[in-house]
């Protein structure tokens, strides 16, 4: 028989506590060896699935597959500790009285002395904590303790591992390092992984392919570039990235026109829902990234900087552009510019992310 193409399988699951239904005909899968997340915002039922995979909650309805076996949905229900599915929680979860040597090998039964310890010291080492094997959790820094949790995790050979918001305790600047050590990690094991987080940027350095989630539903699953540069719908686009929407005019159905000049490419098919030809004349509102927006002093279009944010190589200003509209641009930052100053600025988008103008009152 052959084997599964994807490692793991939601068709159309759904879950709700009492009354409240708070994961909604929810489908993905994913292939053997890859990282996905869920990615959304507190309360839009990310957690909720994760939990359903690892085997903690019953589903009302729909399937759950770990490599092609039925582990919940028509009546059955294999138990957490048959699913083979690894757990990295937010709050590390070790066990105080143990060192870390004895956490990482916590989960290893069935395995003789040596192999054990073969396997820890393996770990370790693939964790960067090779001279930790005989100190405590509280002698540990909160990163160190999370790759102590992640090895532990790793170390009985799980078919899928889940994490569970892992970073969330750390600062900022060691999240984000450790977000992509741990992806190092996990390729290197050649693991399959879901992370649930609410920080986007987590998410895109850590995962192949993403999943925006809105009240207990998946809105978009896709790549992280797919997710920047092609929404599927405005909330979407609001979501992922910084951006502003401003007016424009199909022209035809490669280009559309906004006060900046004009933006050619494929437009997507929410904005000529409705129309009988390809959108002659519709109206839409197009979204400008910070890099969409170029700074450029030989420029005829001029733009009021309303505000600067600097972060070092960079200088993100809020513009006003000649119709009142505002903008964001991404300069770098020998381009130190003052508030109320016009500079000059020209378009330059390789992608047209529009949507349909919502009508009024709506």
């Amino acid at each position: 028989m052959d084997a599964p193409s994807q490692l793991l399988e939601l068709r159309r699951i759904s879950h709700a506590y009492g009354e409240r239904q708070v994961v909604k005909d929810l489908s993905f899968s994913l292939g053997k060896g890859a990282i996905g997340c869920l990615l959304g915002q507190s309360g839009c039922g990310k957690t909720t699935v994760l939990r359903c995979i690892a085997g903690f909650e019953h589903i009302g309805d729909g399937e759950i597959r770990l490599n092609g076996h039925l582990v919940s949905g028509n009546g059955s229900h294999v138990p957490p500790e048959q699913r083979r599915v690894g757990m990295v929680f937010q709050d590390y979860a070790l066990f105080p009285h143990l060192t870390v040597a004895s956490n990482v090998a916590f989960g290893l039964h069935g395995m003789d002395k040596a192999a054990r310890a073969g396997r820890v010291a393996e770990l370790l080492g693939v964790v960067g904590l090779e001279g930790a094997a005989d100190s405590y959790p509280h002698q540990l820094s909160g990163g160190q303790q999370q790759r102590v949790a992640l090895a532990r995790a790793l170390a009985p050979r799980p078919d899928l591992l889940l994490l569970d918001e892992p970073f969330s305790n750390l600062d900022v600047d060691l999240r984000e390092r450790l977000s992509l050590e741990v992806r190092d990690i996990l390729k290197s094991q050649n693991a399959t992984a879901i992370l649930v987080t609410h920080d986007q940027h987590e998410a895109f350095a850590l995962a192949d392919e993403v999943g925006i989630m809105q009240d207990g539903e998946i809105q978009q699953w896709d790549t992280p570039y797919n997710l920047y540069h092609k929404p599927v719908n405005r909330f979407v686009a609001d979501f992922v990235g910084q951006g502003v929407f401003v007016e424009g005019r199909v022209l035809n159905p490669r280009q559309v026109e906004i006060e900046l000049g004009i933006l050619t490419g494929d437009i997507p098919h929410e904005c000529t829902a409705g129309c009988q030809i390809c959108g002659r004349g519709c109206r839409v509102e197009v979204l400008l990234r910070p890099d969409d927006i170029v700074h450029d002093d030989t420029s005829a279009m001029k733009a009021e900087v309303l505000n600067k944010a600097f972060r070092g190589a960079d200088i993100l200003y809020t513009l006003r552009l000649p119709s009142g509209a505002r903008a964001f641009s991404l300069v770098p930052s020998h381009h130190n510019h003052a508030l109320g100053e016009r500079i000059g600025i020209r378009l330059e988008a390789d992608h047209v992310v529009a949507f349909r103008k919502a009508a009024p009152g709506r």
